[in-house]
């Protein structure tokens, strides 16, 4: 009977296992880390945000006159009114945005800045 063997170069390797780190974050180190990292990025948007500035000169306002709502009148019917290119819309949110009304129901005796209708 023969024997068989095998060369080394047959041989799977055998690798160390891998070592663990022996670092380990305590509850207070995970506290530092992510208190660091806040006030790091609330740094960077803070200086972001700091190249935002108005000019030393006012602008124009927009050209609006007072309408005083009375009884049945609605926002639509007051804007269609205002409105000569017949976006009635664009002309509702306008008042809106000028009022700065919360919605599009209004009260008799109720004033409101409207802009000046152009022609």
């Amino acid at each position: 009977m023969s024997t068989l063997s095998l060369s080394p170069a047959f041989r799977t390797p055998v690798t160390p296992a891998r070592a663990r780190s022996t670092v380990r974050l305590t509850r207070r180190g995970r506290l530092v880390v992510f208190l660091t990292s806040l006030f790091l990025v609330l740094g960077v948007a803070f200086m972001l945000a700091g190249g935002a500035v108005g000019t030393d000169e006012a602008g124009k306002p927009a050209p609006t006159e007072i309408v005083q709502v009375a009884p049945g009148d609605t926002l639509w019917g007051i804007a269609s009114e205002i409105a000569t290119d017949g976006d009635v819309r664009s002309v509702m949110s306008e008042i809106e945005r000028l009022n700065a009304l919360e919605s599009a129901g209004l009260s008799a005796g109720q004033k409101l800045r409207v802009p000046v209708a152009t022609d």
